[in-house]
């Protein structure tokens, strides 16, 4: 039993297990993923009739998506990890939407500054797992018709990613015995606010 978190779009919580989606909150506001998270992950975890201790792993998405927002669910999916001493599932954001899918399709999510990150996927394997061929990268709205150019890919434009896919995601992956996700976020644009190299000098 997992639970799933993901803020690379809106904000979207789930508790999975082996049997499906035992419980979900998801909300499509790009911007208030502080101010729902924590209550999500009660509200999920009461209707489900979890523990925390109950749960085997968190399972997070890593993006792409836009620094702010993506970060806030990475740091919640770590420190309540760490708080039940439970390992991190780290899954590609898009992997989830792709995840069921019996064809191949193009992904694609908004990543504001009127830009879109897309990943490609071909058809899945035997294990039913997602096989990205491309991506995750960022295109500029304006020069997307070369990415949707590619035939034989059904485009699929979402609007949140859901945690309960990303959730079963996880675990069949971890069932499949498949390598890691990635453990680094995919921000795909370095966020606006920088460290300095070196500090200024002061003159007086």
């Amino acid at each position: 039993m997992l639970l799933a978190i993901d803020t690379s779009t809106g904000t979207s919580v789930a508790v999975v297990d082996r049997g499906g989606v035992r419980a979900v909150r998801t909300s499509a506001d790009t911007r208030g993923h502080a101010e729902v998270i924590g209550a999500f992950l009660a509200e999920v975890l009461a209707e489900a009739g979890v523990a925390p201790s109950d749960l085997e792993a968190v399972a997070v998405g890593m993006g792409p998506g836009p620094f702010t927002g993506l970060r806030v669910g990475i740091a919640a999916a770590r420190a309540f990890a760490l708080g039940i001493d439970r390992p991190v599932l780290p899954v590609v954001s898009h992997d989830a939407v792709a995840f069921g899918q019996t064809d191949a399709v193009l992904v694609i999510t908004d990543a504001r500054r009127r830009e879109l990150a897309w990943s490609r996927f071909d058809a899945p394997g035997a294990d039913g797992l997602p096989v990205r061929s491309a991506g995750p990268a960022l295109v500029p709205l304006a020069d997307l018709d070369p990415v949707t150019a590619a035939s034989g890919y059904r485009r699929i434009d979402a609007a949140t990613i859901d945690a309960g896919a990303l959730g079963l995601l996880a675990l069949a992956r971890l069932d499949a015995g498949a390598e890691p996700g990635p453990t680094e976020p995919v921000y795909l644009r370095a966020p606006d606010v920088t460290v300095p190299s070196a500090p200024k000098k002061v003159l007086g």
